[in-house]
């Protein structure tokens, strides 16, 4: 144990203070503050923070005074055709685009055109159909004889709150991003550090460091603590990660003044709404949504996560450690890769499905399989899962984790003294099986 956990020390210090390491735990929180702040910034500074006037040729007022204006877009009408308005759009800077009304039949579609003078926003365009088809909608309604008032009050609004049998509130949305978080976080985790296992031993047999080492420690040895050393720096690294990335935040927020970030980011999200009308009446799926995350047992998650990701680690580690060994080169041991990771990233392909249907057959069955319940079973414990089955899944990824850490060193302990052979599946299997 004592040799073990030399090796664990070697492995995790030698990695905490690569430059690589320091770069990108410092970078990653940076990135993370960046995504949450500059949105905001951007929608301070985007095409409403400035006043923009369109230019409406509409000779024959079917439009006129009659399109809604949003934050600092303006319309200016004219009552000319298109090749005049075009050259008074032409002749003046200030105008930022044109829309030429022809004559048109309220009771046809119709197709109006546009003409800006650089391109023009997404949102701007957005808003300007969405009212130009109110109007025309308005218009065949009082032409038909019915009462825009009246058809407004037949409109239903219905919020489907969910809860259990127990009657606790559910959220189906809440629960399938925490879901998909948990998944995504376990696969990239499981794959980036299981990957980092597999070059380190591929360094060191090239280097013929390995040889030095074997004199002293048994293969076994070696193996477990460069898997548990990886681990470790995967643990710092989160936790640096989630501590860092708290602080920025916290700062920026500072910085620039939580009120007005706070308010640039509801200007955001409610471009269209009316804030009075939504602060007189809040949204019942908002409530639900909070109910429904006071109601998930957070320890449980929090617990399973951890279990999970270090027992899919643990299991992948060891394949990667194995298949690192047979190679001299990381190109070597790129043909044995994808066979490694295929069974994660079906996992995480059933996941998807999984969130939808956590209680299905198919859900079932690749909780338990060792190789894709990490991914799965952290779905279904989100979603709510019988104990017996958390448990029985939890025994087997432990189970498997051991038969093929066995596996994994026999074949370490062969190829890891090879040099110069260019290794198959049928020699692996013959290392694995022979020993």
């Amino acid at each position: 144990m004592d040799k073990i956990w030399l090796i664990i020390q070697r492995e995790y210090w030698v990695r905490v203070r690569k430059k690589s390491f320091i770069i990108m735990t410092l970078l990653t929180p940076i990135l993370f503050a960046a995504l949450m702040v500059i949105p905001a910034i951007i929608a301070a500074t985007s095409v409403f923070s400035e006043e923009k006037t369109i230019l409406v040729a509409d000779k024959n007022h079917i439009f006129e005074n009659k399109i809604q204006e949003k934050h600092k877009v303006k319309f200016q009408y004219i009552s000319l055709d298109s090749s005049e308005a075009l050259k008074k759009f032409k002749s003046k800077k200030e105008y930022y685009a044109l829309l030429i009304v022809p004559q048109i039949n309220i009771s046809e579609n119709q197709s109006l055109k546009l003409i800006a003078k650089k391109n023009i926003s997404i949102e701007i365009e957005g808003h300007i159909e969405g009212e130009l088809e109110r109007i025309v909608a308005e218009e065949r309604m009082k032409n038909l004889g019915i009462n825009a008032k009246d058809v407004e009050k037949t409109k239903a609004k219905i919020d489907l709150l969910t809860e259990n049998e127990e009657g606790k509130e559910n959220n189906s949305f809440v629960i399938y991003i925490v879901s998909f978080l948990g998944a995504i976080l376990i696969y990239m985790s499981v794959l980036l550090y299981g990957v980092q296992v597999m070059r380190s031993v591929i360094e060191e047999k090239t280097n013929r460091i390995v040889e030095v080492m074997i004199s002293s420690v048994k293969p076994i040895q070696l193996m477990l603590g460069k898997i548990i050393g990886v681990a470790a720096v995967g643990f710092t690294q989160f936790l640096l990660w989630i501590v860092l990335s708290f602080s920025i935040s916290a700062g920026v927020s500072a910085v620039i003044g939580t009120e007005k970030l706070a308010s640039v980011q509801q200007t955001q999200t409610m471009q269209q709404q009316d804030v009075k009308k939504v602060l007189k009446k809040p949204s019942s799926k908002l409530a639900n949504a909070t109910e429904t995350l006071s109601n998930l047992n957070i320890p449980l998650i929090l617990g399973a996560f951890l279990f999970y990701f270090v027992g899919g680690y643990l299991l992948y580690s060891a394949m990667f450690a194995a298949v690192g060994s047979a190679g001299d080169s990381e190109t070597d041991a790129q043909q044995f890769t994808l066979p490694i990771s295929l069974p994660l990233i079906i996992g995480f392909v059933i996941a998807q499905s999984v969130i939808n249907d956590p209680n299905s057959p198919l859900a079932f069955w690749a909780s338990l399989i060792p190789f894709t319940s990490p991914i799965v079973m952290m779905v279904r414990v989100v979603a709510g899962v019988p104990t017996w089955e958390l448990l029985l899944s939890m025994f087997l990824l432990v189970a498997g984790f051991l038969v093929i850490t066995w596996l994994a060193a026999r074949i370490y302990r062969v190829g890891i003294l090879m040099f110069g052979k260019k290794v198959n599946f049928k020699e692996i299997a013959k290392w694995m099986l022979k020993g």
